[in-house]
């Protein structure tokens, strides 16, 4: 079959799937243009992916700006810490990332080292652009978002989102009144993400613009058991935790409830979304044999992340890529926008029963802070209230300055209080999936190719919800009413929702083979038994098997097939 990932790269810009970005003005490396075929079929992966978390968690859809004000991702830790290391070649000038040449020749997890350290590795190895000996060369950092301004006057500072997430977590006020402030619920997106990677030479695995699906779930930090757990509790997944890497094992195949029960995944959220993920991909046509769940070591987990496990797919020229992301990751995100924009990041949590409490509680002496204190008196008064009694006072904060407020200006009482719940900030559960290096996935796992009449017949084998063109109409010869027979079927199946393509270009053989190049599950060809009997013929792409169908069963019949709930093997006589 050659290079895979060379077939079906050809066959991906020959047959409209996807191609360079600007090819006439030279292109650039890390975008691409999903051609007519292409962007259907990725709407298909997305409208799947909503079929799983809209349509079955519930968890409804937002739409957040692709810009953001420089104060969201100061917040998040980006515009510190979001940064790759990387070197520029002495003797040709090109820039490349460190850790991905290291790890090109076989050390592991180089991201995790040094800058020193990695200045090392790969003082003797090659240039990935030029091929020689890079030599001692610095390792600096570098910023992976896109800057830009808003307004005029560059008075403020954005940037291009480098994921989705953080518009969730901005709406979280908004987003708990939705959901009528009780946990746990969630919010998804999907949408475009940025970053400027620094030598992206991997197709459409590595893009400086991609798309992400996403979903927040907040729960309660002491409630992590999935309500619908049981849906996935016997679900095999290969899993290579941190054990098995450590020691060069192969990943153990195990149910989300033997995983959760040996400490294995964390708890049952993230066991749920591991299970959830593999069970998406696989109807979306990547092959199950080629995928596994690998744990985030020690060293590369986020320091705040309970746990972490990534999706990997492999592929023939690149191996195991990392295509899902699946994090606990704690009460990290709504602290840290806690922190930065004073807004209350929490959930009122009640109790079953009102509970009584003595709580102490300093009660100022106004008599004597007002006319020391005056139009501050009932600034220091509030936080006196939330504050804790010292021995000889109380240090509070007021517009930013420090006051030492002492022991004889307040009194300390003690007090019954009643109780009614808990101000809570949820943990949050990330699956968050790379649509693109999804959609390369597919394409690579369901290319196939065989000899058939002593000719290549290229396929894919496209999950029919998947596949662009799920019907094509074929009219055996463009005379005596075929034809017009043809489109008469084309107009009622688009009617129906089905996207149809009617063909009379050429041979019915090749005819044939076109569609089957670009995957499409069905052919109808109207012959001159046609008009006989008003009987057509229906092919299936992966057997070549036909069947004879009534025009007006033909809705109803190809409705079932392309849903899975009828196998075309079970039509054949």
């Amino acid at each position: 079959m050659g290079d895979i990932y060379d077939n079906v790269m050809e066959l991906a810009r020959r047959r409209g799937f996807v191609w360079p970005s600007a090819e006439v003005y030279g292109a650039v490396a890390g975008f691409i243009d999903y051609g007519p075929l292409g962007a259907m079929m990725k709407r298909r992966v997305e409208n799947l992916w909503r079929e799983f978390y809209i349509i079955r968690e519930g968890y409804y859809e937002i739409e957040c700006p692709t810009v953001g004000t420089e104060a969201i991702y100061v917040a998040s830790g980006h515009v510190k810490g979001f940064a790759d290391k990387m070197i520029q070649c002495p003797h040709c000038g090109e820039y490349a990332r460190a850790d991905h040449i290291a790890e090109a020749h076989g050390t592991e997890n180089a991201a995790t080292l040094s800058k020193e350290s990695l200045a090392r590795v790969i003082q003797d190895l090659p240039c990935p652009a030029c091929e020689e000996q890079i030599g001692f060369t610095e390792v600096f950092e570098f910023n992976l978002m896109f800057e830009t301004t808003i307004g005029p006057g560059s008075q403020r500072k954005g940037y291009l989102r480098p994921e989705t997430a953080q518009g969730i977590f901005t709406d979280f006020a908004r987003l708990l009144r939705f959901y009528r402030n009780k946990l746990p619920f969630g919010a998804v997106q999907i949408g475009k993400s940025y970053r400027n990677e620094i030598s992206p030479r991997q197709g459409v695995i590595r893009l400086r613009e991609f798309s992400q699906a996403e979903a927040e779930i907040f729960v309660h930090p002491d409630e992590k058991e999935h309500p619908a757990f049981g849906a996935y509790a016997d679900y095999r997944v290969p899993l290579l935790g941190i054990e098995q890497q450590e020691k060069g094992q192969d990943p153990v195949v195990a149910t989300m409830r033997e995983a959760v029960d040996a400490g294995l995944v964390a708890n049952e959220y993230v066991a749920y979304y591991v299970a959830l993920t593999h069970d998406f991909m696989a109807r979306s046509g990547v092959d199950p044999a080629k995928m596994r769940f690998r744990q985030h070591l020690p060293d590369e987990r986020a320091h705040y992340a309970e746990d972490c496990w990534d999706a990997e797919i492999h592929s023939g020229r690149f191996g195991w890529v990392e295509t899902v992301g699946i994090a606990d990751r704690t009460d990290y995100d709504l602290r840290a926008h806690a922190g930065h924009s004073g807004d209350s990041f929490t959930v009122f949590v009640p109790y079953d029963e009102v509970r009584y409490e003595t709580r102490t509680r300093i009660v100022p002496d106004m008599g004597v802070l007002g006319p020391k204190y005056r139009g501050t008196a009932k600034a220091i008064a509030d936080a006196l209230a939330a504050a804790d009694p010292g021995e000889d006072g109380v240090e509070v904060t007021v517009d930013g300055e420090r006051i030492f407020i002492p022991a004889d200006t307040y009194e300390v009482r003690e007090e019954e209080v009643e109780v009614r719940g808990d101000e809570v900030m949820p943990h949050v559960i990330e699956p968050s999936y790379g649509i693109d290096r999804i959609f390369y996935s597919i394409l690579e796992h369901t290319y196939d190719e065989e000899i058939v009449d002593g000719e290549v017949r290229r396929v894919l084998r496209l999950p029919p919800g998947i596949a662009p063109v799920q019907v094509a109409v074929f009219p055996l010869m463009t005379r005596d009413g075929l034809d017009a027979i043809a489109r008469d079927i084309v107009q009622t199946l688009s009617g129906r929702g089905v996207l149809t393509q009617y063909d009379d270009n050429g041979a019915i053989g090749r005819r044939y083979r076109r569609q089957d190049e670009i995957g499409t599950p069905f052919a109808v060809t109207v012959d001159y038994e046609t008009k006989d009997d008003r009987t057509v013929t229906v092919r299936d792409r992966d057997t070549m098997q036909q069947i004879r169908c009534g025009i007006d069963d033909l809705p109803v019949l190809l409705a079932s097939l392309l849903d899975g709930s009828v196998e075309f093997s079970a039509l054949v006589q």
